[in-house]
């Protein structure tokens, strides 16, 4: 299996430290606001890599932690007129009913910054022995930088070029300004923990280097992200685990790609900015899924009504070769898949390629729609198949008429509506009132229900080519 490391920017062989077991750690979210499409995006690919790490057979230890404590949740609390720990409780409700409803499972430990504060005192104050940190005389402590000898190989950034770009405030408190901030003196009224060096909280990178040691040693074999973490904040950390324990810090970096939307950088300042729940209210969630995932975890994802039109397009592709096989949880057939688990491994071994995975997954539903009318046993062990690649990529788990009709309350006509104008379409074609029938059928497709006629009869999916 081969990862591309952002550290070495290479892909490497995978070698876990332990053979057989992965033990995992991904940035998650600050909680203040509704999650957006850009923690969807982690959210998903590292959901995907955790499947198929245990797919592959691996132990996965998957933490992803909380921050629930840092200067945007104490302005939003006083904004709110709320407490943190309400604001908090809210926000980390609504991220678990957002992961849930785009099929994420839910990692094995996920750590709350105030949860650790006596594993964060503690690295700060051995940071302080060992010299790597300080404390001023204003409350704060800060990690000196130029100590640590290693910085800056995360982003391959030189320090004096760092140190030339650097912004010193005519109240700093630092040694040098590269320096960055451990433990915060608390401000009156601000929410606080006692410390060897006062009343305050902590900082956000050691918030990661305290929870991610705690709950996966020293070092550990996978570090992920978004994007935006590479500077500082994944820098941060291996300057400060690393300079804590000795040891390195992680083996293997990923960061997964940014989302644009209609090719533009989202934001909220050009207005093109979406939360998660905005985004679900308008389309299915798993033709959001569909999009997250067809593109490499490393590229950048447009979201774009085109894009999700060719998502949805692409999940009917499956859900139509899929509907009508019987597929039974007995045992397996004789008749084999042929190679397609092979390829989809390949595919996934390369980096957790999923387009390239979703291209074998196409051959098999292509090969699926031809067997389909000759061989039903054949076709059900594709089905199966089909369905149990697409698990690994948490998709094509819904029933097929779910899926296919799941739009029906929102159209013109109910279910039952559609399946009686189906019926005297079929009985005007009998009859060869071929322009009744072609009426009927436009009728409908002007109302977002697209018929397919086969051997079998007549089938319906809704049409969402034409939603924003």
């Amino acid at each position: 299996m081969q990862i591309y490391n952002t550290l070495t920017r290479t892909r490497q062989t995978f070698t876990p430290i332990e053979p057989g077991k992965v033990r995992m750690y991904v940035c998650g979210m600050t909680v203040y606001d509704y999650c957006h499409l850009g923690h969807a995006r982690v959210m998903v690919a590292f959901d995907v890599i955790t499947r198929y790490l245990r797919q592959r057979g691996f132990d996965v230890t998957y933490v992803r932690n909380i921050t629930d404590i840092d200067d945007k949740i104490l302005r939003r609390a006083e904004e709110n007129g709320e407490t943190i720990s309400d604001l908090t409780e809210r926000m980390i409700a609504a991220m678990h009913e957002d992961e849930q409803r785009l099929f994420v499972l839910r990692p094995d430990h996920e750590p709350r910054a105030t949860g650790h504060i006596g594993e964060i005192t503690a690295m700060i104050t051995t940071l302080i022995d060992k010299g790597y940190a300080y404390a001023a005389d204003n409350g704060d402590v800060y990690y000196r930088v130029r100590k640590f000898e290693g910085y800056g190989k995360l982003n391959n950034r030189d320090l004096d070029d760092m140190r030339a770009g650097a912004r010193i405030d005519v109240d700093e408190h630092k040694e040098d300004p590269l320096d960055f901030v451990l433990w915060k003196a608390a401000k009156p009224g601000e929410a606080s923990w006692p410390s060897p060096w006062g009343e305050g909280r902590p900082g956000w990178h050691i918030e990661c280097s305290a929870m991610s040691t705690c709950c996966l040693g020293e070092t550990f074999d996978i570090h992920g992200g978004g994007p935006d973490l590479t500077f500082p904040h994944h820098e941060n950390e291996i300057a400060q685990s690393e300079a804590a324990t000795g040891k390195t810090y992680v083996n293997t970096w990923m960061h997964a790609g940014a989302v644009r939307v209609d090719s533009e950088k989202m934001s909220k300042s050009l207005g093109n900015f979406f939360t998660i729940r905005e985004v679900l209210e308008q389309h299915d969630p798993e033709v959001v899924r569909y999009l997250l995932v067809a593109s490499h975890y490393r590229s950048a994802i447009n979201y774009a009504p085109s894009s999700l039109n060719e998502a949805r397009k692409s999940l009917e592709r499956f859900y139509t070769a899929l509907e009508g096989v019987e597929v039974t949880d007995g045992e397996t057939l004789e008749v084999g898949p042929g190679d397609y688990a092979a390829r989809f491994t390949a595919a996934m071994d390369d980096d957790f390629n999923t387009p390239e995975a979703l291209s074998v997954m196409f051959d098999l539903a292509r090969e699926l729609n031809r067997v389909r009318q000759e061989d039903s046993s054949q076709a059900e062990v594709l089905a199966r198949e089909l369905k149990r690649l697409g698990a690994v990529l948490g998709l094509l788990q819904q029933a097929p008429d779910a899926f296919l009709k799941g739009a029906a309350g929102g159209l013109a006509f109910s279910e039952d509506e559609i399946e009686a104008r189906i019926a005297a379409r079929a009985e005007a074609k009998k009859a060869r009132d071929f322009t009744e029938a072609d009426r009927i059928r436009d009728e409908l497709a002007a109302n977002g229900i697209l018929l397919k006629d086969s051997r079998e009869g007549t089938s319906w999916v809704v049409d969402r080519s034409g939603g924003s």
